[in-house]
């Protein structure tokens, strides 16, 4: 990742405790938002 400069490994979140037994979850990134929504294949998409 360019700009780092740790060698600690990156945090690790499950995605079901992000997504709290639903579909979706909104990450928030600034003063932007992002839909992390799983579908019925099992398949994690990011959208803005």
């Amino acid at each position: 990742m360019a700009g780092k400069t740790s060698d600690a490994p990156a945090p690790v979140f499950r995605a079901d405790d992000l997504l709290q037994g639903g579909k979706d979850a909104r990450i928030v990134l600034g003063d932007q938002v992002y839909l992390l929504h799983l579908t019925k294949a099992g398949k994690l998409i990011l959208t803005k």
